[in-house]
């Protein structure tokens, strides 16, 4: 019945003034009404339906797809918006749902309206990372068909990736690959290239030469370029670009160059043992407000826990509650190498009930295989009342293995839960999609291993 009298609805709406064939934006109105679908009446009632139907999900798709398949293209994009909302808080199989939402992906520019909800469509694609897969023909055809949509282009603004083959990249699709290396040909650099690429994964191995020598070129004295190419070298691992990234590492002397100093080491660091001549220029920075990520990088290169304990052990002893939980979790990549901290991290689990202290218990299980009385109850205690360290508790079980048994049940219980535990009032994360499912994955490990 509902989708009957939308429907209706629709076809008895009348055109609101300035929407189809407006030849200019004349004011911040019209502006708005470009962005937004226009029946925000329609849309309120349909978000007081499905709030309704709160706990009820199959009759939320079932309405959704009706609403995706209807004949107005404003009431799709209200579907659409809906349909984000719908995949954010519940778990399942949304396959049927993606494909949709790929069919609205229409390259036609006619009518204002349907490339408004096209718009629409694929920011919400990029928010389902590889949820999104079953529209991936949908986002490559609509990619491949307009080339001048590869980069955003934005005022006094770093460039981004178009939002269409950003979403196609997220996906991990390697049909996203030659399209990248045309943008990296080009003569911007997206901030967002290493995320793209991240996601595609050794897929992405071929851009690997044209970026090196991007950041080869990349002047000292004006590297705002340099932070996107580090990020993507770091997602390729490539090993061959360590030279420039340490010119970049020795030049950073100005301001513009200290900021792109986390971005090398963390580049450093994912080369791992092919960087060890990195090692002088990695000491250099263990005294400065870098240390934490220089003897990351360092650990990664050397596996040394010498060289690298009292710089972790001092931030976890005085550091703010970031620096601690960062150093905490640093601790655990030491494993049994990281003994001596035992007692400071047993005494950071104590009296740190935060971020600090469930870093702090993970890294004790970590070190010492195994889940004592102290920590087992700090980790439920995290698991409970902080919902978004589950993936780093989940993590550390799975790690223990079969020792992990105190805790199993906080995985399967999670598994038989229908929302995703990143689900809150007041708005969402555009990582929160991939982090429950890589809960789901790591719970699953966790069932089967205890």
């Amino acid at each position: 019945m509902v989708l009957r009298l939308l429907d209706e609805r629709s076809a008895d709406r009348p055109c609101r003034p300035g929407a189809a064939g407006a030849a200019a934006v004349h004011s911040l109105v019209d502006r708005i009404r470009r962005l937004r679908p226009s029946d925000e009446e329609g849309n309120r009632l349909l978000r007081t339906l499905h709030t309704a139907l709160d706990d009820r999900p199959a009759d939320q798709i079932a309405l959704l797809h009706g609403q995706l398949t209807g004949a107005g293209p404003v009431d799709r994009c209200n579907a659409v918006l809906l349909a984000a909302a719908l995949v954010r808080e519940w778990r399942g199989d949304h396959s049927r749902t993606v494909a949709l939402l790929g069919e609205q992906l229409s390259t036609r520019e006619a009518e204002e309206e349907q490339g408004r909800l096209r718009d629409t469509t694929v920011a919400v694609l990029a928010e389902l990372f590889a949820l999104a897969a079953p529209a991936a023909d949908r986002l490559h055809a609509l990619t491949v068909a307009r080339p001048d949509r590869w980069v955003q282009r934005w005022p006094r603004e770093a460039p981004l990736l178009g939002r269409a083959l950003h979403a196609l990249a997220l996906t991990g699709d390697p049909r996203a690959v030659p399209l990248l290396a045309k943008v990296v040909a080009g003569p911007v650099v997206p901030r967002d290239l290493g995320a793209a690429v991240a996601a595609l994964g050794a897929r992405a191995a071929p851009l690997a030469p044209a970026v090196r020598q991007a950041l080869a070129v990349v002047p000292l004295e004006a590297p705002g370029t340099a932070t996107p190419l580090l990020s993507t070298l770091r997602a390729l691992r490539d090993t061959e670009s360590l030279p420039s990234v340490l010119r970049l590492l020795h030049g950073a002397r100005t301001a513009a160059g200290e900021r792109l100093v986390p971005a090398a080491l963390a580049a450093v660091a994912a080369f791992g043992g092919a960087a060890r001549e990195a090692g002088p220029a990695l000491r250099a920075l263990l005294d400065g407000e870098h240390a934490l990520a220089a003897a990351d990088a360092l650990w990664a290169v050397e596996g040394d826990p010498a060289a690298v304990l009292p710089v972790f052990l001092r931030e976890l002893a005085s550091g703010d509650a970031p620096h601690r939980a960062h150093a905490a979790h640093s601790l655990s990549r030491l494993g049994p190498g990281a003994r001596t901290a035992l007692r400071a991290l047993r005494r950071t689990v104590e009296t740190d009930g935060g971020r600090a202290g469930t870093a702090a218990a993970c890294a004790v299980c970590e070190i010492t295989g195994e889940a004592d009385a102290t920590v087992v109850t700090a980790l439920r205690s995290a698991w409970t009342e902080h919902p978004r360290s589950r993936p780093a508790v989940a993590a550390c079980l799975t790690s223990l293995g079969s020792r992990a048994a105190p805790l199993r049940d906080l995985a399967a219980t999670e598994l038989a839960a229908p929302r995703r535990h990143t689900v809150r009032r007041g708005g969402h994360g555009s990582h929160d999609i991939p982090m429950d499912e890589e809960l789901l994955r790591l719970c699953r490990g966790v069932v089967e291993r205890t």
